[in-house]
């Protein structure tokens, strides 16, 4: 597995918990057997960084919280590996959790973990190169 740094992208409703958040990120590195590792930046969208699940969230795991444009996803979406109609209509990405992660991971950041989802969070991992 490469040496890079782990990212997170999250998709969120708005008025998401901290809990919510959490229990998603942490059945995303679990899955990816990645659940001593955590991630060092959070990314979502930009509309989405004054949540106070997100905020808390980052602050609890002592995370980096990133800021990713709507208009930046686009570019990330032959990289994504899932498709949400409702999502592609809204952001013009498969997956917000998926292109926020490879975006906050920078050129070459790789997906390690396909979008998973919950009730109200959508949880993706890549790592930075």
């Amino acid at each position: 597995m490469s040496s890079g740094r782990l990212v997170a992208g999250l998709g969120l409703r708005p008025g998401t918990s901290e809990a919510e958040i959490l229990a998603c990120l942490d059945e995303a590195l679990a899955l990816a057997g990645l659940a001593t590792e955590g991630a060092c930046r959070l990314a979502t969208l930009a509309s989405r960084m004054d949540e106070p699940g997100l905020t808390a969230a980052a602050a609890s795991r002592k995370a980096e919280l990133v800021a990713i444009p709507d208009e930046a996803l686009k570019g990330f979406e032959a990289a994504c590996a899932t498709r949400s109609t409702r999502i592609a209509s809204l952001y013009g990405v498969g997956s917000v959790a998926e292109a926020a992660a490879l975006a906050a991971a920078g050129p070459g950041g790789t997906l390690v973990q396909p979008r998973i989802a919950t009730a109200r969070v959508t949880c993706a991992l890549a790592r930075t190169t």
